[in-house]
This record gives structure tokens, C-alpha cells and sequence, in this order.
């Protein structure tokens, strides 16, 4: 299935531009079922009946839990390369899983007996198993970027097809979200569920079967490590973040970005829009705006930044751009009047207000593109050092180690956004179309929204400062491991 156009030359393999694209897509699978599961706070609150706290302290649980399975499901792949290659099998296995499980969630919880404990510890048990599949399939979107291509200049591309995915996917479901809203009267009603289920599963299983087609000829051993083979213990792991910097670095980088933009949640955008605004639905209409302008400027950012200047310089660059408008958006929401965004009909006005924060969202699209979007072929650069640095080929252990560190800090985003907003009141349940303006409300929606996402960005430039993998030092590691090749496949 290969093309020998693009088999390796002096040490570097690339794959064509579509199989890029394509392999993203797995990405993008496991993203459509985490937009679904941050509305789960309102399907416990609503439905099941536990309290606002407790919903909240459920997620950070069970993203836990998620980062205490990432080692063991690392180890596996990295022990696994058989006849259906290293990351394959994973990737659909771990679709199955989510599809199952979240049906049996969202479908079967409800109709238990009128017990809140009961039900709710059915759903724990039940969200445990889907959080093993969404490992299962996430931890190839990083273990596999090594062998699909180790071009400096290919490898950052990914990050073009990922973010201009991510915008898509997440514009058209903050569009959808209002709709199901309006329709279903809140969020908190079964039929909001039962309808995103119907448009995820089979949207994420079929970009699931594309990037298994797409990465195929690439799940080869030829393409990855040094041609020999290594053992690799579960002991590595504590070898490999203790004397990998690079991924320590980008660890704190990641894991406190992702801190920041997960306490954005659901709830704080819809708090923002229906509370502060007055109307919730201009959500899905300014993302619907942005989103193309966005995308433009992601890819503009990551064509000219990251194949050039390195994905480090990338990064760098995107976290200031972030600080600078995210500070912009803060001071927009606190002294401005949100309101004027609607007309009298409801629909959308263009009023300073609106103006400003549609390019305001605009920049900060294309620099957060660039910063968050960019981590995933870092990890890559991180799984060579690695090589480079032992010997040892543990994409698995690379990816995992640091999902595992980021999922542990970033579990605490949701029980940060649920403290808050039981501090101001909300206890029993979350704020939702319908709940009055207050400026306590506010506050706390702007720095979930915008606040803590800047020391997010801060946590950035702290952490590049000791990233040592400069775009020079790729094309150095590179040529080393391309030497140990040539070496062991003279020898044998």
C-alpha cells in the first residue's frame, strides 16, 4: 500500500498529504465523544438526581481514573505489534468500547429503579469501562504520530488537520447545543442525549475506520524505533520522566492548558450567553461566524510558524497571542454591556460589543490553534528524544505518561467550576436557560471562560523556557537515529 515517493531518504519517512488528514481523524473521534460527556454534569443533576458537588467530583474521579489506566494501556501497545500492527487494533477496539458504553449510559441508566444511588453508582461503573476504551483509542493519536512521518517540516501538519477538525466539530455542536436546549426545554432532559448520541457514535466510528485506513501501510515496524528491538518494563516509565525533559516540560505545558480550557465548561459558556448576553442562542451563531475566519488564521499560524520557525517557536508564540487577546476578552465581558448583541427580534446585532468580540475569539482561535493543537506531533518529537537519548522505542509509554500526568491535573477543572458556582449559590443544581443575571455569576464566568486560561498560557512560557527539542535539535536527533539504523541493519 505504500509509496515508494515517499519511503525514507537519508533517515526521514513522509507519507502522503492525505494520510495525514486522515489518521487526525481518530483525534477528532475521541474529541465528538468528549463534547457529549461535558454535558453529563446536567444529565446527573437532571435526571439521575445527585447534587451539583457530587456531579462535579464525578468527572474529576473519573478523569482519574482515565489517567490511572493511561500506563497500563501504554505498556500493552507497546508490547503489542502483531500481524494487525501496533495501533490499529487499539484504535477500533477503543470505538467499540465508547459506543457501547455511552449508550448504556445515557440509554439504560434512567430506566433503573427511582434510586439515586443505585443509579448513580451503575453509571460509574459503567463510565469506568468508557473511559478504558477512550484510552484505548486516544493513546494512538500521539503513539502513532512517530511512524507516520519524522519530516520536520510534514510532522507539524497534523496540527492544521486536527485543529481545522476540532474548530468544525466543536462549532457545529455549540451550534447544535442551543437547539437541543430550546427544544427540549434544558439541558437536563433525556431527549438532549438520546439525540447526541444518535449523531456521534456513527459520526466518530466512521472517522475512526478513515484513520485506520489511513495509517495502515505506516503501523510497520520499519517506520518506528531503531530496528532492533528493545524490552521495555513498566519501570521505564519512572526512567523516562525522570530524565526526559522534553516531555517534562511539555507535560506541565499541556496539562495546565488543558486545566485551563476544561473549566470552560458547558455550563460557563452557557452562563455567559443566556445569563450575562440575555440569550443563549447567539452562541451557536457567533461560533458559526468565527469558526471559518478561525480556521483560516490556524492554518495561516501553523504553515508559516511551525514548519518554519519549529514547533517550540510555534508554541511560544501562540501562548503570548493567547495571553494578549484572552486578557482583551476578560475586560470585554467585565465593562462591556453583552447585552447589546441582540436586536429586539432576539437575532444577533452587530453592535461594538459583538464586533469586538467576534475578532477578539477570531485571534484567539488561531493563536490557542497553534499552542494546543500543536502538543500532539510534540509528543513525537518527545517519543525520538527518547530513542536519541536510550535506545528505546515506548510511543505508548511516551503518550500515556503524559495523558496520565494531564489528566490528573486537568481532572480538577470540572470540581473547580462546580465549586464555584456552588460558592455563589448553585448547590443543587447548575445554572441553565432561565436563571436570572447576577454580577457574582459573571465574575465567575469570566475567569472560568478567560481568567484561567491565562495562567494556563503563563505556565507556557515557564515551561519552553527549558524545552530543549529547538528545530535544530530535531534535524540532530533525526540524523542520530537514522545512523543507529543503518548501523544495526548492516550488521544483521
Amino acid at each position: 500500500m505504500a509509496n515508494s515517493k515517499y519511503d525514507r531518504e537519508g533517515g526521514i519517512h513522509r507519507v502522503p498529504l492525505w494520510r495525514i488528514g486522515g489518521f487526525a481523524l481518530n483525534n477528532t473521534a475521541t474529541n465528538i465523544y468528549l463534547f457529549m460527556m461535558n454535558f453529563v454534569a446536567y444529565y446527573l443533576t437532571g435526571i439521575v438526581g445527585v447534587a451539583v458537588v457530587t456531579a462535579s467530583s464525578f468527572s474529576m474521579f473519573m478523569r482519574i481514573w482515565d489517567g490511572v489506566t493511561d500506563p497500563f494501556i501504554g505498556y500493552v501497545v507497546d508490547k503489542t505489534n502483531g500481524k494487525f500492527g501496533k495501533n490499529r487494533p487499539f484504535m477500533l477496539i477503543g470505538n467499540l468500547i465508547l459506543l457501547v458504553t455511552s449508550f448504556i449510559m445515557f440509554q439504560v441508566t434512567y430506566r433503573l429503579p427511582e434510586n439515586t444511588a443505585v443509579r448513580f453508582a451503575f453509571f460509574i461503573v459503567i463510565s469506568a469501562i468508557y473511559y478504558i476504551g477512550y484510552t484505548f483509542q486516544c493513546v494512538v493519536t500521539k503513539s502513532a504520530q512517530s511512524c507516520l512521518t519524522n519530516d520536520p517540516v510534514q510532522r507539524p501538519l497534523f496540527s492544521i488537520f486536527d485543529g481545522v477538525y476540532n474548530t468544525v466539530l466543536f462549532s457545529l455542536m455549540a451550534m447544535l447545543a442551543p437547539k437541543l436546549g430550546a427544544k427540549y426545554h434544558g439541558m437536563a432532559n433525556i431527549g438532549v442525549f438520546t439525540e447526541l448520541w444518535t449523531i456521534v457514535a456513527p459520526i466518530s466510528l466512521c472517522f475512526t475506520i478513515i484513520a485506520i485506513i489511513s495509517i495502515w501501510p505506516k503501523d510497520n515496524s520499519k517506520y518506528f524505533g531503531t530496528g532492533k528491538a528493545v524490552k521495555v518494563s513498566l519501570k521505564d516509565y519512572w526512567e523516562t520522566l525522570k530524565g526526559n525533559r522534553a516531555i517534562q516540560m511539555l507535560v506541565v505545558s499541556a496539562s495546565t492548558d488543558k486545566l485551563a480550557m476544561s473549566a470552560k465548561t458547558s455550563t460557563v459558556t452557557l452562563v455567559l450567553f443566556a445569563c450575562v448576553a440575555g440569550n443563549y442562542g447567539l452562541s451557536g451563531a457567533l461560533t458559526g461566524i468565527t469558526s471559518i475566519p478561525t480556521t483560516i488564521l490556524l492554518i495561516l499560524f501553523i504553515g508559516s510558524m511551525a514548519t518554519t520557525l519549529g514547533q517550540r517557536k510555534a508554541m511560544l508564540i501562540g501562548s503570548i497571542g493567547g495571553i494578549v487577546a484572552n486578557a482583551a476578552l476578560a475586560c470585554l465581558w467585565l465593562f462591556g454591556d453583552a447585552t447589546t448583541m441582540s436586536n429586539a427580534n432576539g437575532g444577533l446585532a452587530w453592535s461594538a460589543f459583538t464586533i469586538m468580540y467576534v475578532v477578539l475569539t477570531i485571534i484567539f482561535g488561531g493563536f490557542q490553534g497553534v499552542s494546543g493543537n500543536i502538543v500532539i506531533p510534540m509528543t513525537a518529537d518527545c517519543a525520538d528524544y527518547e530513542v536519541y537519548r536510550t535506545g528505546k522505542y515506548v510511543p505508548g509509554l511516551m503518550g500515556t505518561l503524559f495523558s496520565f500526568v494531564d489528566k490528573l491535573i486537568s481532572s480538577l477543572a470540572p470540581m473547580i467550576a462546580g465549586l464555584m458556582f456552588a460558592a455563589i449559590g448553585f448547590k443543587d443544581a447548575l445554572p441553565d436557560i432561565g436563571t436570572p443575571y447576577s454580577d457574582e455569576l459573571k465574575y465567575v464566568a469570566v475567569f472560568l471562560a478567560h481568567g484561567i486560561v491565562i495562567l494556563g498560557l503563563i505556565c507556557n512560557l515557564v515551561a519552553l523556557k527549558f524545552y530543549p527539542l529547538t528545530k535544530e535539535k530535531m534535524a540532530e536527533i533525526q540524523g542520530e537515529i537514522a545512523s543507529i539504523k543503518a548501523k544495526y541493519a548492516a550488521e544483521n
